[in-house]
């Protein structure tokens, strides 16, 4: 039987961050295995003469949706269309015209549903969300833990996890651990960046060569950037938005990845830290209590709390031979999420079969 032809819908390259990866990672890996597929951005490129639009958020909306909406209509060809989806106006302004677009051409919908921030969403949003989701044909999902949520609201939902390219991670045993700190969550309030580096200013106090490399934009990037030179401490260095391909070169020079985020699912960047060797010090939100097991794949600390970040970090580092065991378990862990993993749920997915 011939591969359905396939149009995924997601956002773009400079995009939402583990969403985007996930969207980009699919089509090569499905290009790969012979599906005939076609990608449309949510966020199309902006026309050189309108960059200036960008500075203003109201109008870089208006725009983005006058180039958006049109670009749907290369939806035609395709037989299955995959919907990248996160929550709130995100949701209504960019799934949801794909999901009318493609009913009304007929096609299957499968809504690949990412947000930590699931629950609130589906119930509070009444009529801005459920008349859609009832639209689309299968509802995927990247972990247990959003599919107990969509269940307890009356979806199923199909679980097929969060995928890394482990080829593109030099997977690196650290046997002594220098405090070289890396942060690569974008800056939006959910993820608390802001605890990560009050950690560091506590870590540094007793580790005075300690560096912290933050990687990631956003909306609170201005007050993330005032926090820190208010912290009166070096070695904290903002990279900003980084291109894919310079990603595993942040893993590969740091020693220790830090998670703060309070709202959350199955962080990419934290498969991209085990991937690498990385031991992780995390919060346990969402999906990451059965990623991070603290003592096990990582140490976990409470949300909002930069003294126990801290002394967790501080705690790999004068135990090495802990940390390098955590870094073995968790490089074992992230083989579950390779493409020779998921790919066979993917294609079921496609072809509309059952579980």
């Amino acid at each position: 039987m011939p591969l359905p032809r396939i149009a995924i819908v997601g956002w773009s390259v400079e995009g939402m961050g583990g969403q985007s990866a996930q969207a980009h990672a699919l089509v090569r890996q499905l290009q790969q295995e012979g599906y005939a597929v076609s990608f449309i951005p949510m966020e199309p490129r902006v026309p050189s003469g309108l960059q200036w639009v960008r500075r203003y958020p109201y109008v870089r909306t208006l725009l983005n949706q006058l180039l958006y909406l049109p670009s749907l209509l290369r939806l035609r060809p395709a037989e299955v269309m995959h919907v990248f989806s996160a929550s709130y106006w995100s949701f209504l302004l960019s799934p949801l015209p794909a999901i009318i677009a493609g009913r009304m051409m007929g096609k299957r919908i499968v809504l690949h549903y990412h947000s930590g921030q699931a629950e609130d969403h589906l119930a509070r949003w009444g009529m801005l969300v459920h008349p859609w989701l009832r639209l689309v044909d299968e509802i995927v999902v990247p972990s247990e833990y959003l599919r107990r949520i969509f269940a307890r609201h009356g979806y199923r939902a199909r679980v097929i996890p969060n995928t890394v390219d482990t080829s593109r991670f030099r997977y690196r045993e650290r046997a002594r651990l220098r405090p070289r700190l890396l942060s690569t969550r974008n800056f939006e309030r959910h993820y608390r960046v802001d605890v990560t580096l009050e950690a560091f200013a506590l870590l540094k106090a007793r580790f005075p060569d300690a560096t912290l490399t933050v990687a990631g934009h956003g909306s609170q990037e201005g007050e993330l950037r005032r926090l820190a030179g208010s912290l009166g401490t070096s070695g904290i260095r903002f990279l900003g938005a980084v291109r894919p391909p310079a990603v595993p070169g942040l893993y590969d020079e740091a020693d220790i990845f830090v998670n703060s985020s309070v709202v959350d699912n199955q962080p990419v960047s934290v498969l991209e830290a085990f991937a690498s060797g990385l031991p992780v010090v995390s919060t346990s939100t969402g999906d990451l209590a059965s990623l991070v097991r603290d003592g096990e794949t990582g140490l976990v600390v409470p949300s909002g709390d930069p003294a126990a970040t801290a002394k967790a970090i501080a705690t790999l580092i004068e135990h090495p031979d802990r940390a390098l065991l955590m870094a073995q378990r968790a490089k074992r862990e992230v083989e579950q999420y390779t493409w020779p993993r998921v790919h066979e749920k993917w294609a079921t997915v496609y072809a509309d079969r059952a579980e």
